[in-house]
């Protein structure tokens, strides 16, 4: 009964959404965000009576129930994993990484020489494995969150290295031309027109790094750490056959990599608020 009880909540929850987004207020922000939470409220809901209802395994598959229950009993030793892994070791790789590719993105962009040879190494360094460097990293910083926010800035180096370039050589011979007719040199076009407009570009490399940066910490983690950590949490809690404990790390980690992407998406807004995708 509960597997055609799903179904059926399935099929409406589905005939809902189409409504939704094919209806006349399909535009207005309070639909917008209705349509995924109710998406995504009947992927729980099933979820939790499939598993009831053919008696799954929780080794194979726990029941959300059993997830937010270890979400709620669990809560301090979760929020030591997160700020380990999210707040020092990614949050801290990403900076860096970030910084360090923007800084070069503007040498490269002085020379012609720098670009055609720090290009070839930068992608270079976004084809190296993360199980292959990690290990040498924790060998190299420990295994505190240090080493994880090594690896995280070597991941988010390149694309947003890449997207800065190409943001920067994006204004055209006309503008540059202007601003030399004004006699302003370059600091003062990089910094009143180039950058502004390489701003698009630049967010786009943010914006791919988010999610490279939550990984790249998670599995590290699982090459050395102390006993703290969510990539550490889920490689001994899944020994240990507590597989809601996996799972609840896995919904923190989503959670934290969406509300990340999502506070680039509105300081994008606000930042390249004159450019048409914003409009």
């Amino acid at each position: 009964m509960l597997a055609v009880a799903a179904a059926v909540l399935w099929a409406l929850g589905w005939w809902v959404n189409v409504r939704l987004a094919n209806g006349p207020a399909s535009d207005k922000p309070a639909v917008k965000v209705l349509i995924p939470a109710i998406f995504g409220l009947t992927i729980v809901v099933v979820w939790e009576m499939l598993v009831r209802g053919f008696e799954v395994n929780p080794v194979l598959l726990p029941a959300p129930s059993a997830i937010l229950g270890r979400l709620a009993s669990e809560g301090p030793r979760l929020w030591a994993d997160f700020e380990q892994t999210i707040v020092k070791g990614a949050m801290t790789g990403y900076l860096i990484g970030g910084l360090a590719a923007l800084g070069t993105a503007i040498l490269a962009d002085r020379s012609d020489f720098l670009t055609r040879g720090i290009l070839p190494v930068g992608s270079f360094m976004a084809a190296l494995p993360i199980v292959g460097i990690a290990p040498i990293f924790v060998k190299w910083f420990g295994s505190d969150w240090e080493s994880k926010a090594a690896v995280v800035a070597v991941m988010v180096y390149f694309p947003i290295l890449v997207n800065t370039v190409a943001g920067l050589r994006d204004t055209g011979s006309m503008q540059r031309d202007l601003m030399r007719t004004y006699g302003a040199g370059y600091w003062p076009t990089l910094m009143k027109l180039r950058l502004p407009a390489a701003m698009p570009f630049i967010f786009n490399g943010l914006k791919i790094a988010t999610t490279l940066a939550l990984i790249g910490a998670i599995v590290a983690e699982f090459f050395g750490s102390p006993t703290v950590g969510m990539g550490f949490r889920i490689s001994t809690s899944f020994g240990q056959l507590a597989l809601d404990m996996v799972w609840a790390e896995i919904v923190i980690a989503a959670l934290a990599g969406s509300a990340f992407y999502g506070a680039m998406v509105l300081i994008e807004k606000r930042v390249t608020f004159w450019h048409p995708s914003q409009r």
